[in-house]
């Protein structure tokens, strides 16, 4: 009978709570947006690469994946909030609709005892729900981040192939690069990186520092090993070709060695959930009937022998 007004005042109270973020949020996004001003007025504009790497933990992880909007911060962590409100509505109202009552009384109807194992996942259930809600925005830009990285991996030694052999053809490396930028790799997150270091270059830095900066900002392990190799190469007057043709080759032999160990490390991971998901499974459609058809009988036993 109470049950209506519970569940009346849970989702007032969340929707109160709600409403208190997006105010909080405001007054956060405005306080963070004058401050930036603050700091653009003081520096004079100045796009430094101390300035890159002084940048918050939390747009410097979301720059790196691909959101580099000025109120990407402030919109990641209004969505995370909202994002959490709604997981504590979802499990409330998992827990309020009986929901979570029905799953206990199945478990437990599970003869033998065993469902009373899996009793704790159902009182967990709410929060494993609630926690997973939470938590959407960052899987989205993890995820996001680990594609970009992907994809930076898999058009690099391509990319580099072409500038060697267009270097090898009397063009310089700037040169070759903007031939580069006119085939598909201009639409992957590579050649947006590309794009980056041909605009510092035409603001007037230096290429090694370009080079620095274009290793900052992908933060991509065989980038960065390339924008060394290309540092050192123009220091020393180095062939441009041959470093490229060489980084190419050590890129395609450590992604041959990454998927080696791949396919060797693939059986112990298939032990878990073979072991886990599919053998109780195979054990409990083969073997369920005949424990039940013993308990039954057990059951028999106990009664005949009491009367």
């Amino acid at each position: 009978m109470n049950s209506p007004w519970l569940l009346f005042a849970v989702v007032s109270f969340w929707i109160a709570a709600l409403i208190g973020i997006v105010f909080a949020w405001r007054s956060l996004w405005a306080w963070e947006t004058a401050r930036s001003r603050w700091l653009v007025q003081e520096t004079e504009g100045s796009t430094s690469d101390t300035d890159l790497r002084d940048m918050p933990w939390l747009r410097r992880w979301l720059y790196r994946a691909g959101y580099r909007g000025e109120n990407a911060s402030g919109w990641w962590i209004s969505l995370s909030l909202m994002f959490f409100v709604i997981g504590g509505i979802a499990a409330t109202l998992f827990v309020l609709s009986g929901v979570q009552t029905l799953m206990i009384r199945t478990i437990s109807l599970v003869p033998g005892g065993t469902g009373d194992v899996f009793v704790p996942l159902a009182y967990l259930a709410p929060w494993f729900l609630g926690l997973t809600l939470g938590l959407t925005p960052w899987l989205i830009v993890r995820q996001k981040r680990r594609e970009r990285v992907q994809k930076i991996e898999q058009d690099l030694p391509l990319a580099m192939e072409l500038m060697a052999t267009l270097s090898q053809a009397g063009l310089g490396f700037d040169a070759a690069l903007s031939r580069v930028m006119e085939t598909r790799l201009a639409l992957r997150p590579l050649g947006k990186e590309f794009r980056s270091y041909q605009a510092d270059i035409m603001s007037g830095r230096t290429r090694s520092e370009c080079l620095r900066r274009l290793a900052w900002r992908a933060d991509v392990s065989g980038l960065s090993i390339l924008s060394s190799a290309l540092v050192q190469a123009d220091q020393v007057g180095m062939g441009i070709s041959d470093v490229l043709r060489r980084q190419a080759e050590d890129l395609r032999s450590r992604r041959r060695e990454r998927a080696n160990m791949f396919a060797m490390g693939l059986a112990t991971k298939r032990m878990f959930p073979l072991v886990i998901c599919f053998l109780p499974g195979l054990f409990v459609w083969t073997l369920g009937p005949v424990f039940i058809q013993l308990i039954q009988m057990a059951d028999t036993f106990t009664q005949v022998r009491n009367f």
